[in-house]
């Protein structure tokens, strides 16, 4: 039987990133886990209980020396890695107008949901290569369209959009690169203890979605873990848009 492999995610410790690491636990991966909410770490650590395939570290995606130490413990730890998940990011897209926008803002979102990709994959491509592993990158439905007041967000994960096509290509054959756009994901009992909210819908935010609900973490782990598979094998440098279609549907509101 073959080894289990072994995942580097970012952004691990809550939302949409606690449920790709519950998924990949539970389909039997190691999980090197990095967050830069070291309270998260801690719980997220307890809650998954799975001491033998889990590492997980506090690190900051923006900090390159961080990304690299982190990258080294795991292949220390688990002696390979298989695929990196790009899953860090500041998640609230308004900023408010643009003319107000400062550029400390914007360079925060640049900093963290970009360049933090970049960094992984320059530092996990040396790895990579040797398993011919893959790629993921979070990006967002923003990259695709807009509401007010956004700009530093959109433009952050559009570069998500772009960077994920250069990189298949400057990295293929041996490595796929490739990113998921997620929509309206409910994240609200996936955060630590004192950010948890209860899960709260109305009948208008489900009609928004073709298939009748709001996205939940599983939807866009089990697209990471397909795009991490060896069936995903002829699939790369694209962005996948996992969200329940509602990029797809002309909704008014009344």
């Amino acid at each position: 039987m073959s080894e289990p492999r072994v995942i580097y995610l970012t952004g691990g410790a809550q939302g949409i990133g606690l449920g790709i690491a519950e998924h990949l636990l539970g389909r039997g991966y190691r999980v090197a886990l990095t967050d830069i909410d070291a309270e998260a770490v801690a719980e997220c650590r307890e809650r998954l209980a799975h001491p033998d395939r889990l590492l997980t570290m506090v690190s900051d995606v923006r900090d390159e020396r961080q990304v690299a130490e982190s990258l080294d413990r795991t292949v220390a730890l688990f002696g390979r890695l298989d695929g990196v998940i790009h899953n860090a990011g500041l998640a609230d897209p308004f900023q408010g107008p643009v003319e107000r926008l400062s550029l400390d803002t914007w360079q925060a979102y640049l900093d963290t949901n970009l360049t933090g990709a970049m960094l992984c994959a320059k530092h996990a491509a040396p790895h990579l290569r040797t398993s011919r592993g893959a790629m993921v990158l979070m990006a967002s439905t923003r990259a695709l369209q807009s509401e007010p007041d956004t700009e530093a967000y959109a433009a952050s994960k559009g570069g998500v959009v772009a960077l994920t096509h250069a990189l298949a290509v400057s990295l293929g054959p041996e490595i796929r690169v490739n990113a998921i756009s997620p929509g309206w994901i409910e994240v609200g009992d996936k955060q630590k203890a004192a950010r948890r909210t209860p899960v709260e819908h109305r009948d208008i935010d489900r009609d928004q979605h073709p298939v009748g609900r709001v996205g939940r973490p599983e939807d866009i782990a089990a697209m990471a873990a397909f795009l991490l598979s060896d069936e995903a094998g002829f699939i790369t440098g694209q962005n996948l848009v996992v969200d329940g279609g509602m990029t797809r549907r002309m909704f008014y509101a009344e």
